[in-house]
C-alpha cells in the first residue's frame, strides 16, 4: 500500500507580490504599456535578487516553456513533456530532433552568465562575431534595444526565431543588469508579434515583458515553496549521496534517477521517497522511463 503524500506545512520564505494595479491593466498606447512593463519588470528584478528563490531552477523552467513557444511557433507538435523527454533520457551518441535541439538552445542560454561565448555555446550555427553584432544592434533604454535587436535578427535571417529571441533576452539582462538570461519574451510574443516592425513592435515587446514577467514572477513564488518544504525533508534522507542528489534538484527542471549520483536501484527509491514526502513530482504519469522534479 502506498503512503500518502504529506502536505506542505513549512512556511515558505515571503516573497512580495506585484503591485495590484500592474495585474489588472492593459496598456493600449506605448506610453502606458512603457509603464505596465517596467513596474512588471521591476518587480521581477527584486525576485530575481533575493536569496530564496531557486535562480536556477527557475531560468530551467522558463528555459523549457520559452522552448515550447518556439516550438509551437515553428509549427511542430512538441509539447513540454516531449521536449523534457527528447533532452533528458538522451543516450550517448543521439540526437535530440528539431525540437529537443531549441530546448538545448534555451537550457545552455541560461546556464551561464550572459556572454557572447555562453551564447555562442548555445547556438553553434552561428559565429560569435555575428551573435556579438546582433546583441549590440539595439540602443537606448532596454525594451527599445530588446525590440531592435528582434527586428535586425529577423531582417538578416528570417527563420532564426530562435536566436532572434534569446539574443533579445541576452540583451534585455544586460540593459537591466542581471548576470544570466531569463526566458521572457518567447513567453509573451506571439508569431504574428514576431512580423512586426518599429513602434508596433516595441509595443509587442512592452506588452509581452509585463504578461511574462508578471507569470515568471507566480512561478518564482510557486518554485521558492516548493524547495523550501524540499529542503525542509532533506534532513531526512539517509541514503548515501542524498545531499548531492537534493542539491540537483534544486536546480534542474527534470531529473532521470540516472542522473542522480547513486546507484540506480538506490536512485530510484530516493525519487519515490521524496515523492513520498511531497518534496518532488513524477513528472511523466509513467511506469517507466520517469522524470521527476520540483
Amino acid at each position: 500500500m502506498t503512503s500518502p503524500r504529506l502536505t506542505i506545512t513549512e512556511p515558505a520564505p515571503s516573497l512580495p507580490p506585484p503591485p495590484a494595479w500592474v495585474t489588472r491593466r492593459r496598456a493600449e498606447s506605448l506610453e502606458e504599456a512603457a509603464f505596465l512593463s517596467g513596474a512588471a519588470l521591476s518587480h521581477l528584478h527584486v525576485l530575481t535578487t533575493h536569496a530564496a528563490v531557486p535562480q536556477a531552477l527557475l531560468r530551467e523552467r522558463l528555459a523549457l516553456r520559452a522552448a515550447e513557444a518556439c516550438v509551437t511557433h515553428s509549427g511542430r507538435p512538441e509539447r513540454a513533456p516531449d521536449l523534457r523527454d527528447a533532452v533528458n533520457l538522451l543516450r550517448a551518441g543521439d540526437l535530440p530532433g528539431p525540437a529537443g535541439e531549441i530546448y538545448l538552445a534555451w537550457r545552455q542560454a541560461v546556464e551561464r552568465p550572459v556572454s557572447v561565448a555562453a551564447l555562442h555555446r548555445a547556438m553553434p550555427d552561428h559565429a560569435p562575431e555575428g551573435l556579438a553584432q546582433w546583441l549590440e544592434a539595439g540602443q537606448g533604454a532596454p525594451v527599445a534595444r530588446v525590440a531592435c535587436v528582434i527586428e535586425t535578427v529577423r531582417a538578416q535571417a528570417p527563420r532564426a526565431t530562435v536566436t532572434a529571441l534569446i539574443l533579445a533576452d541576452a540583451a534585455l539582462a544586460q540593459a537591466l543588469g542581471w548576470a544570466h538570461l531569463t526566458p521572457l519574451l518567447a513567453l509573451g510574443l506571439t508569431r504574428a508579434d514576431l512580423r512586426l516592425t518599429g513602434a508596433e513592435l516595441h509595443l509587442a515587446c512592452h506588452r509581452a515583458l509585463s504578461a511574462a514577467a508578471l507569470d515568471a514572477a507566480r512561478q518564482a513564488t510557486d518554485l521558492t515553496r516548493r524547495v523550501s518544504h524540499l529542503q525542509a525533508v532533506a534532513p531526512k534522507l539517509r541514503a548515501k549521496g542524498a545531499a548531492q542528489a537534493v542539491a540537483l534538484f534544486l536546480s534542474r527542471d527534470a531529473l532521470a534517477p540516472a542522473a542522480l549520483p547513486l546507484p540506480d536501484r538506490a536512485a530510484r527509491r530516493l525519487c519515490d521517497r521524496l515523492v513520498q514526502l511531497g518534496a518532488i513530482r513524477e513528472l511523466t504519469g509513467r511506469d517507466t522511463f520517469r522524470l521527476y522534479g520540483v
